[in-house]
Order: C-alpha cells, then structure tokens, then sequence
C-alpha cells in the first residue's frame, strides 16, 4: 500500500481528497492535516510515501514547505492556481492536480505515484547491489570483492575467478557463478567466459583484453555484447 497525506487549509477540499483515497485500492491514509506544520509532525512519526499538498495555505506555503523537507515523501500538489505549475514541477512533484478535482484526474496522479515509485525502487536496487560475494575454495568460504574481478572461466565442474590479486578456483559452473554477480556490472561473452565491463581495455572484432588476457567473444554473445556494450555496426 501506497501511505499518504493529505494537506490542505480548506475542510471541503479535505473532504474531497479524503473520499477519493477511501475508494483507492492502492492507498492509505496515515494522516490529514490543516497546515504545513502539522504536517511536519506528522513526518517525524509516520512514514509516509506521498503527500496530497495545497500550494496555498496560511503560514508556510505548500512550496515553501517541500523546500524545506531533506528526504521529502513523493508529492502531488493541489490547488485553484495554475500559476505555480511550473514551480511545482521544478521542486520535483510528481503531479499537479486543478481544483475542482475529478476523480477521473485523481486516479491519473495515482498510477503517476504508482510509475514513480516503481523507478525509485528499481534506481535503489541497482545502485545497491552487494560489493562482494563469497565462494567455497580449500574447504572454506572466501569473501572476494566484485570491484576486484577482473575475468570468470569456466572449467567444467569448476570456475577459475581471476581477480587484481589472485586466482580463485571453486566447485560450480559458469551459469551458477553468474547467478551471484550484478548483472549490470558483469557480462557472459564466451560459453566459457564472464568479463567485468568496467575492466575492458580493449575491444577487437572477436575477442576482447583485460590487461594481457585476450578473452574470445563467441558468436552466440556476439550480438547481445554489443548491444551492452553500445558498439556500432
């Protein structure tokens, strides 16, 4: 469920909002507040994911108060004036909803919230992918930095892991140690191969160096390498 806020001066446009989250399936209402301070209370107990927020209101503006928030939930601002539109996209809302709001229009700022937090989840996951994993070697477990691979071959039952500082041969195949590594970082080039993108020195026509180590790009990768890899034709 989606956890948000609704905040605005006026008791029929809460009203308003109010019945338009009850009928939502993707929304909960955590809290409904009058003012820009009583919303800021409110954050420092509940976590929430988006606040509905009036732009105008006695005080501290809606504007004034998102400026004013270091790690501020999603926002959706609502309000009579089209002429903060643009303002409230430059501070990062997700949505700017006109009031007499109509349910039709609602539900579009709710998949807009719906789109937005799928991207930051999808953003947080890539960017916070594990920086190491662990594989069994002389019977027991070795803890190896992925910033340190350098290349993966697969030697039947076993994989050789070829670091800055080491070599490193363990007990799976080359499809079991790719299920290990992020595959934003690592590449499978050869039946026999995996690579770390970054570590590439040199690109050639069939094959590829990391350092001296000339690596072979079978054919059957051929096309998905230089897909990732943004070479052209």
């Amino acid at each position: 469920m989606i956890r948000c806020v609704i905040v605005d001066d006026e008791p029929l446009a809460r009203e308003v909002m109010e019945l338009y989250v009850s009928h939502s399936e993707e929304l909960q209402l955590v809290g409904v507040c009058k003012s820009a301070e009583e919303v800021i209370v409110l954050l420092g107990k509940e976590a929430v994911d988006v606040l509905f927020l009036d732009v105008l209101m006695p005080g501290m503006s809606g504007m004034q108060l998102l400026k004013t928030l270091k790690n501020p939930p999603l926002v959706v601002f609502t309000t009579a004036y089209n002429q903060y539109a643009v303002e409230g996209f430059n501070v990062g809302a997700v949505d700017y909803l006109m009031k007499p709001i109509s349910p039709k229009r609602f539900s579009v700022a709710v998949e807009k919230i719906k789109d937005k937090m799928l991207l930051r989840k999808l953003t947080e996951t890539s960017t916070n992918t594990t920086s190491h994993i662990f594989v069994r070697a002389d019977y027991q477990d070795i803890k190896i930095m992925l910033n340190d691979i350098l290349y993966i071959e697969g030697l039947k039952d076993y994989v050789k892991i070829v670091t800055t500082d080491k070599r490193i041969v363990t007990l799976t195949n080359i499809k079991g140690i790719m299920t290990k590594l992020p595959p934003n970082d690592f590449i499978r080039v050869h039946k026999s191969f995996i690579v770390s993108k970054k570590k590439i020195d040199t690109i050639k026509s069939g094959a590829l160096l990391i350092g001296e180590k000339e690596i072979p790009i079978g054919l059957t990768y051929k096309e998905n390498f230089k897909k990732i890899m943004g070479l052209e034709e």
